[in-house]
């Protein structure tokens, strides 16, 4: 079996030229087919994919979820394994390495393995505040995983078997800029804020539910319902920012370090707490929810 054989990659994009080169290079000697699902961008993104030999789709965009199911159910996947990467993400040589060696030798009932994410801001590493490793379920057999069905901070989640872990790291290493992250995070807020407002209902998604001790991901999807959740409006921005930057040691990433776990752990979560009240207080909480709720269901498979 040649390191080509195995794995099809997808990758879903939206003005991303600054950043699908890297991803692409990272993985082009590995891949078997490199699938690209464009939401109709207007820089050359998808001519960048198309001069990788990439298969472009173009699709209009509801969210990551919904977005990455259609991909698996519609596009022509070839291969036994997935990888699912960002167009900002990109594999280290280390664990392009592990990752050709392992996939042939996994025995059958292993079918998703997890990879661990290493946060590039500013050209730092962020090693610390509690932000690495994540762990995230990113390569797994055709047909044995899907997303959750979930606004924000969706997860792939196994439908059978078991999972393992591989060693090495990849990169989330965003190149457009701090003002492209502050738009990007101003959109995520508006969604997250719709998030908080469904509250419980949140969970009834089919995958991962909160447990405080179970996977990573289940522990901090707890922690944002059962704690943060039900913190004061506000406050609880900067209490996760003085537990990110004081509890788990954030100032060790030095000034770069403090920009971003201030306006990831601070700016970020005010902002997202403003919208939550803003919707209170025009009386739009029950209709943003009600509207994502009839958008979000319209092209679900």
């Amino acid at each position: 079996m040649t390191a080509k054989s195995a794995l099809d990659l997808i990758v879903l994009t939206y003005n991303e030229e600054a950043n699908l080169r890297q991803c692409l290079d990272s993985t082009r000697e590995l891949v078997r087919n490199i699938f690209v699902v464009d939401s109709g961008s207007t820089d050359p993104t998808v001519e960048v994919a198309r001069s990788y030999g990439a298969h472009t789709v173009t699709r209009a965009f509801t969210n990551q979820a919904e977005q990455f199911n259609w991909a698996l159910d519609h596009l022509p996947i070839e291969s036994e394994w997935v990888l699912r990467l960002d167009a900002d993400e990109y594999l280290s040589p280390e664990l392009r390495t592990e990752i050709a060696a392992t996939l042939p030798l996994l025995p059958r009932e292993v079918t998703g393995l997890y990879l661990k994410r290493r946060m590039i801001f500013m050209g730092r590493w962020i090693r610390h505040g509690g932000y690495y490793p994540t762990w995230l379920l990113r390569v797994f057999r055709y047909g044995k995983a899907r997303s959750e069905i979930t606004e924000m901070d969706e997860h792939i989640i196994l439908l059978e078997g078991e999972s393992r872990r591989f060693t090495h790291d990849f990169s989330d290493h965003n190149h457009k800029g701090l003002s492209a992250w502050l738009l990007k995070h101003e959109a995520y807020a508006s969604r997250q804020g719709r998030v908080l407002l469904r509250g419980q209902r949140d969970q009834d998604t089919g995958g991962v539910l909160p447990r405080l001790f179970g996977s990573q991901a289940e522990r901090k999807r707890w922690l944002r319902h059962k704690l943060y959740g039900r913190a004061p409006l506000f406050t609880r921005a900067f209490l996760y920012f003085f537990y990110r930057y004081f509890i788990r040691l954030g100032f060790l990433d030095g000034m770069r370090g403090l920009i971003f776990h201030f306006l990831h752990a601070g700016w970020y979560f005010f902002y997202i707490d403003a919208k939550v009240y803003e919707s209170r207080l025009n009386g739009n909480a029950e209709k943003a929810v009600a509207e994502y709720e009839e958008t979000s269901g319209a092209d679900t498979p």
